[in-house]
């Protein structure tokens, strides 16, 4: 195993910058996520750690070793790829101790890396079997079990589980969760997906743009984004958010709502708020449902405040008619204040 060290990596193609100044290090043992927009940069990231791409400047270290000139194949990494990369004349065996026998390993080696893995992931009674025989998710653990007879100091995941129907990813990120917590192997993974970031993940990296926005363990990113960005990234409904000015009464919106948040006088903000801080209030302000999306064990109610649209997670059951006028409150304990710019102000709740 090894930790993983990019120090100032850039990486162009033409004109367009793809990476700017990324510096990152993931320990030993770590599972990393990498998660972002589409064209934010994480899959290139992940590319050039694998030796798939060449950064234009900076270092790549893997378990102590610079290696940012050298070929994937000398790198000790594993990759598992987005479409499995099966051979589809080889059986599971075959495909998953191919790269060993490339390394020239006996035929007693490769056979008894493979049974292991395959035991690891339940895969004996398909060794036999080829691809076209298998269901997407035994298609992704023998991919899995390909990188995992390497022994590698690092596996890298890129967007392993988005081929697969919703019940199946829910399935395999527990299993690749559960491989790694047996394994303890360095573990550098991307998706788009923000909710499998925070399920599998020991600290998430989130990009924008080329660049690393923020570094935190899910829960730190959730409590504290740095930016509106971040904020609004993080989370499922995402954090709603209110355009307005802070004075001496507390932060007024910009139509004209008072919400009692401590604040500095005289200054534009934003004012952020989770939907599970927002919850049904006789006394409370009143708004108009737009609409109603039960989900059973909760309901998402999209509701009119002035001029704006929040969404508020209600973990009751209700029955609202959209246009009916209902009264809401906002957790002020809960609120996220940022500039007008938006950065995370120091001072909020």
């Amino acid at each position: 195993m090894g930790h993983v060290i990019v120090r100032e990596a850039r990486k162009t193609f033409g004109a367009f910058e793809a990476l700017r100044d990324i510096s990152l290090k993931v320990d030993d043992g770590e599972f990393v996520v990498l998660v972002g927009p589409s064209g934010c940069g994480k899959s290139t990231l992940l590319r050039t750690i694998a030796g798939l791409e060449n950064i234009t400047s900076g270092d790549i270290e893997i378990a102590g070793r610079i290696v940012s000139d050298l070929p994937p194949k000398d790198r000790n990494i594993a990759m598992v790829f987005q479409n499995y990369a099966l051979y589809p004349h080889m059986t599971v065996a075959q495909n998953m101790g191919f790269s060993l026998k490339l390394r020239g390993e006996t035929s007693g080696e490769v056979r008894a890396k493979v049974e292991r893995a395959a035991a690891i992931l339940g895969l004996q009674p398909l060794l036999e079997r080829y691809p076209r025989q298998l269901s997407g998710g035994q298609r992704q653990r023998v991919a899995m079990g390909r990188a995992i007879v390497r022994n590698p100091a690092v596996f890298l995941f890129d967007e392993p589980l988005s081929n697969l129907d919703a019940k199946l990813r829910v399935q395999m990120r527990t299993e690749i969760k559960e491989l790694h917590q047996r394994l303890r192997t360095t573990t550098v993974y991307v998706t788009h997906d923000q909710m499998e970031a925070m399920t599998m993940a020991d600290r998430i990296v989130v990009m924008r743009g080329g660049v690393i926005e923020q570094i935190g363990t899910p829960l730190e990113l959730y409590d504290r984004p740095c930016n509106t960005f971040v904020a609004g990234f993080i989370g499922s409904p995402s954090m709603n958010f209110l355009e307005g000015l802070m004075t001496d009464e507390g932060f007024r919106t910009a139509d004209g709502v008072l919400l009692p948040v401590n604040s500095t006088n005289g200054r534009a903000a934003v004012l952020g708020v989770r939907p599970e801080a927002i919850g049904l209030d006789p006394s409370g302000l009143e708004v108009d449902v737009v609409l109603v999306e039960p989900t059973g064990s909760e309901t998402q109610v999209v509701v009119r405040l002035g001029g704006q649209n929040l969404i508020a997670l209600i973990r009751e059951r209700v029955r609202f008619a959209p246009g009916v006028k209902i009264r809401i409150s906002i957790d002020t304990s809960a609120v996220h204040l940022f500039d007008a710019q938006g950065h995370r102000l120091a001072n909020d709740a």
